[in-house]
């Protein structure tokens, strides 16, 4: 017997959880936050030591009561990768089932650093296992990592091997053949599932399901960096680029593109330390000669220490999203009594998330930037999930028995539906959940 349990990231982007029960093991798939949620409640955008309860009041957290039938049951925690909406949760369930944490080396150590940073203890053993390997949970229950590409490193797609066939689990993932960092999809391996009819049911995500074309490789994201650090004229101007901590590959880019410039680079801010920490420890990529500061005093200090020689330095921070507390807003409020000057240059390498609070922030933060008459340079970004065509090239592939939209609102979910009742798909093998709902499968 199959049952999959809905617990969060089914109602909306975020706050991912999903429970397999297959016979009597159950193993979770994810454990995020609900960043807009969690921000509005704790007032930060990083990880910190809070209330579970509380949490899963404000919607910050999936509700895990929703698990106390399966409790004694749990033999797994298995994150795809190391983004908040996908591990930000474990520091505040971990302990509360007796089951090993099984990631990929790099979100072992995001996992790690996060916990370590707040001195909280982990209680769970952490098991990792490479993309592209095998893991024996028991006798009836494999667990196979396949490499995918997201905006994070080793970010990979979880096949459960069970008697009753394959489940597999692919929140994030997009089509990239031309990435800048790591290996490519295993288009291999999925084809071999498909070719074998082995897909029993296939937990997918959904968030752009809704976008007509094939989401761009993160090479044009490199190429829009290019074209914004090196072919634009920055002589004697501070240049600061913010982007997801977390996306160690276009972090790589500004690093390589700074230092074509015969810039310094500084990264400031508390995430970027954990993100770039981790990625040492893992052996992705090691920034560690380039300065990191990760403490506001020392922020400030920086600061005063660049300020009669700006031109030399690319800076790397925190405030993409135009976070209050990141380095960027505190920057621009004057915290580090230092003010930035007409024609500074300021990179946004990612895009708005679109909630309220997000779109808020941002506009506040363009506006002051505005005022000062600062360069800004907007949406120099590709995502990292699938849109409709990967999600199309997905389905076609693996031929699934069942499909389950996930990591996504109503309207993204149901946008997968239409999608694969397009292809060909029976409207009895599309399961549409919410969070909260259990199907029982053949």
């Amino acid at each position: 017997m199959i049952e999959i349990r809905a617990i969060g990231g089914y109602n909306e982007i975020g706050k991912n959880m999903t429970a397999i029960r297959v016979d009597n093991t159950v193993i979770i798939l994810d454990a995020g936050i609900h960043l807009e949620n969690y921000i509005k409640l704790t007032h930060e955008e990083d990880i910190t030591k809070f209330n579970y309860k509380d949490l899963i009041d404000a919607g910050a957290i999936p509700d895990i009561s929703l698990l106390d039938d399966w409790k004694s049951l749990v033999k797994a925690l298995i994150p795809t990768h190391a983004h908040l909406d996908h591990v930000g949760a474990i520091p505040y369930i971990e302990g509360r089932f007796a089951a090993p944490i099984i990631a990929t080396p790099f979100t072992a150590e995001v996992i790690k650093s996060i916990m370590n940073d707040e001195k909280i203890k982990i209680k769970n053993e952490i098991k990792k296992l490479n993309p592209n390997s095998s893991y024996a949970l028991s006798d009836d229950i494999n667990i196979e990592f396949i490499n995918a590409t997201h905006s994070t490193p080793q970010t990979v797609m979880i096949a459960l091997h069970t008697r009753h066939g394959i489940l597999l689990y692919a929140n994030d993932f997009k089509f990239d053949s031309y990435q800048t960092l790591g290996k490519k999809p295993n288009y291999k391996r999925l084809k071999e599932f498909g070719k074998k009819n082995q897909i029993h049911s296939l937990i997918v995500d959904s968030t752009r399901a809704n976008e007509y074309r094939k989401t761009p490789s993160e090479a044009v994201a490199k190429d829009m960096l290019r074209d914004v650090l090196l072919a634009t004229d920055s002589e004697n101007k501070l240049i600061i680029v913010s982007t997801f901590s977390s996306h160690i590959a276009r972090l790589k880019s500004i690093v390589d593109f700074a230092e074509r410039l015969g810039r310094k680079v500084v990264f400031m801010g508390r995430s970027l330390s954990k993100y770039t920490e981790a990625s040492k420890n893992a052996n992705v990529i090691d920034f560690s000669k380039h300065e990191i500061i990760k403490y506001p005093r020392k922020i400030k200090r920086k600061f005063k220490e660049i300020k009669d020689d700006k031109g030399r330095y690319l800076l790397i921070v925190t405030g993409h999203q135009g976070e209050p507390k990141s380095v960027l807003s505190r920057l621009i409020n004057g915290e580090y009594n230092f003010s930035l000057e007409k024609e500074d240059h300021v990179v946004f390498s990612c895009e708005v998330i679109p909630t309220k609070t997000n779109i808020h922030n941002r506009n506040v933060m363009e506006h002051k930037l505005k005022d000062m008459k600062v360069r800004i340079f907007k949406d120099i970004h590709v995502s990292g999930h699938a849109a409709r065509e990967d999600l199309r090239d997905l389905l076609n592939m693996l031929k699934p028995r069942n499909i389950i939209p996930a990591h996504g609102n109503l309207l993204m979910t149901t946008g997968l539906v239409d999608l694969a009742k397009e292809i060909g798909f029976k409207d009895k093998n599309i399961l549409l959940l919410q969070n909260g709902d259990s199907i029982k499968l053949d």
